[in-house]
């Protein structure tokens, strides 16, 4: 039996936050997206809160961040578990704080961006089946027995990936701790931080708000480890509550109970052939410092780009294999450093909690650690490897620059600049060199043309990560980069 035609350029399997910011930016680009989701209606469960810098670096960059921060509350530290406070003041960027907010809140302006951009959103159509071949790839949903065939498939379907599944993948790690329960309650008292967040030798209890009245309750109890499919009863959570912050807040009415437990995973590959993976099908971290929502946004920023480039005719393929060897370490950092996190803050015996004392105290009184690791957990430090001899400030992300104003309606910021989903070339010089490409490119001068870029060059990817630089580059070299990046015109 042949396949059938082509419906889509990509087919997305998975609508949380990482597959629909993939659908926005393909869908923006002109490519025909259809995203797979196997739940009928949007969920419920919010397990995400924290938005860190880099990630509303990004949603600047698509003209979401505003409306996303008006959603929530900003705070400058961060604490994990009651332990450990991350400084955030100080980071070099629009963004010094960490935004609490539902994760549902950001699921929203991702969707009604990818559904006015053109994507499409299937509800109720739960893989079952995925073949590919050198055309193409075929997905197989349950609904209607129908088949949706595509150029490229990229799975976003979560730490159960179903996508992965078929593929064969592996996803070798281990469980870093279980019985964790969740809860969405009404409290009496409401807390005196928007973030609450303590741990005791005893576990770890965790409040925030969704800015209805309702709450979510994470907690953790070392005493009673459970199966997840053991009920909830509301008085487990009080006491682990209570015990861990001294207080319940009077929580009552449940609306929703659980259990889970939290996985320390990565798949080896991020791709196999036509098939690509990204967010929690591709890695899952615990929860600690809040990274996970993020560092998958961050994967669907890095691949979104490439797919366009090469579906248009501008990119080779093996363009497409930079997005393991990009992202697939940035898991691997993120992994370790949540699972350090975790483990500090649940040490149990003597010895790690003299390591937890050691590691907390250099972190006060060594500015440097402190700074690195503010950057580290808001995503401000993440940068690619560059090729050898390479200017210094390549694959390092670009600083919301300010940009010389070229009239009405011009950008004013390289965020503003980047939301054209182009390259952003950024030079003091008027360069004609660069009008084959104007299709796939935003040129702009710097506001500061003696500033630090003097003299500099910069061509800055859709990303917002410098792609290449140069100082005083002859047209020839010019030409030769963007030709490199951006294709023959």
């Amino acid at each position: 039996m042949s396949e059938p035609q082509l419906t889509s350029d990509v087919v997305i399997v998975g609508a949380g936050p990482t597959g629909l910011l993939l659908a926005g930016d393909l869908a923006t680009a002109g490519l025909r997206v259809t995203v797979l989701e196997k739940r009928g209606t949007e969920s419920n469960l919010t397990r995400a809160f924290a938005v860190h810098a880099r990630t509303l670096e990004a949603l600047d960059a698509r003209g979401l961040a505003d409306e996303l921060i008006a959603t929530g509350t900003r705070l400058s530290s961060l604490q994990i578990f009651g332990r450990l406070q991350v400084e955030l003041g100080n980071l070099p960027t629009r963004f010094p704080f960490v935004l609490i907010t539902p994760q549902s809140n950001t699921e929203r302006l991702l969707q009604e961006r990818a559904l006015k951009a053109g994507a499409t959103i299937l509800r109720g159509a739960e893989v079952i089946g995925l073949r590919q071949d050198a055309e193409g790839v075929s997905v197989d949903v349950s609904e209607g027995g129908e088949t949706h065939r595509a150029r490229y498939v990229v799975g976003t379907d979560g730490v159960r990936s179903k996508v992965r599944e078929l593929l064969g993948i592996p996803f070798p790690g281990e469980s870093v701790i279980s019985s964790v329960l969740l809860a969405d309650v009404r409290l009496e008292r409401e807390p005196a931080e928007v973030l609450t967040v303590g741990a005791t030798e005893q576990g770890f209890a965790f409040l925030a708000p969704f800015g209805d009245g309702w709450y979510r309750v994470i907690a953790w109890d070392r005493a009673r480890q459970l199966p997840d499919s053991a009920p909830v009863a509301l008085s487990e959570v009080v006491d682990i509550t209570r015990t861990v912050l001294g207080v319940d807040h009077g929580l009552h009415d449940p609306r929703w109970m659980s259990r889970f437990h939290s996985d320390e995973r990565q798949a080896p590959d991020y791709r196999s052939g036509r098939v690509f993976l990204a967010g929690d099908a591709a890695h899952c971290h615990s929860p600690a410092g809040g990274q996970g929502m993020n560092t998958g946004l961050q994967d669907a920023a890095n691949l979104s780009w490439k797919l366009a480039a090469v579906l248009r005719g501008w990119s080779p393929d093996a363009l497409l294999d930079s997005y393991r060897t990009e992202r697939h370490p940035v898991g691997r950092t993120v992994l370790r450093s949540s699972g350090a996190l975790i483990r500090l803050a649940l040490a149990h015996s003597a010895p790690a909690r003299a390591l937890r004392t050691a590691v907390t105290s250099a972190a006060r009184h060594l500015p440097p650690m402190a700074e690195r690791g503010a950057r580290t957990v808001s995503g401000i430090g993440i940068s690619y490897q560059a090729p050898k001899g390479a200017h210094h400030l390549v694959g390092h992300r670009v600083p919301d620059l300010r940009l010389a104003s070229d009239g009405p309606g011009s950008p004013q910021r390289l965020h503003e600049a980047l939301r054209a989903g182009k390259f952003v070339l950024v030079s003091p010089d008027e360069l004609s060199v660069t009008q084959p490409w104007e299709d796939r490119l935003v040129t702009a001068a710097p506001a500061d043309p003696h500033g630090k870029l003097r003299d500099t060059v910069l061509l800055v990817r859709p990303d917002g990560y410098a792609a290449w630089a140069a100082v005083d580059p002859s047209r020839g070299e010019l030409r030769e980069a963007l030709a490199e990046w951006l294709g023959r015109p």
